[in-house]
């Protein structure tokens, strides 16, 4: 069986509130039924989906959903571009819960809170540096190009 992860999809109590601050962020729709939002990334799909209609899919009271310990990451070319897309966040709405700073990895990141409460981590690993042409993030060492 391949190790893959598809599609990610996020409950969100607000679509339209969701899908503006995800544009903001300079992303962009992709076609998706009724209900449904995705912006397209590298080999896999973000969704949103309304967190009423999630719990109801799932079959399980909305208040069970809970919040998992995870977050989403995004990596980067560099620490420019994370301070770029920390404060794009920000000034799309993010609540910043870490500051951009460098990291005892040797790499740099920050963290921030989509408005659904979504922790993502922004980063530049320059152990694991993106691959040339579609950005694709590989660890070294792993068989990445």
């Amino acid at each position: 069986m391949e190790q893959r992860i598809s599609l990610v999809t996020l409950g969100v109590r607000d679509m339209a509130r969701s899908v503006t601050f995800y544009e903001a962020l300079g992303w962009q729709q992709t076609e998706s039924p009724e209900g449904v939002t995705a912006f397209d990334l590298l080999g896999q799909t973000l969704g949103l989906f309304g967190l009423e209609d999630l719990a109801k899919d799932i079959g399980v009271p909305l208040d069970s959903l809970g919040h998992g310990a995870m977050t989403l990451a995004h990596n980067l070319r560099s620490t420019a571009e994370v301070d770029a897309l920390m404060a794009r966040a920000e000034a799309a709405g993010a609540r910043i819960l870490k500051p951009a700073q460098d990291v005892f990895w040797g790499g740099y990141h920050g963290y921030f809170a989509d408005p659904d409460g979504h922790i993502w981590e922004i980063a530049h690993n320059p152990m694991a540096p993106l691959r040339a042409g579609d950005g694709a993030f590989r660890w070294l060492g792993y068989g990445g190009e």
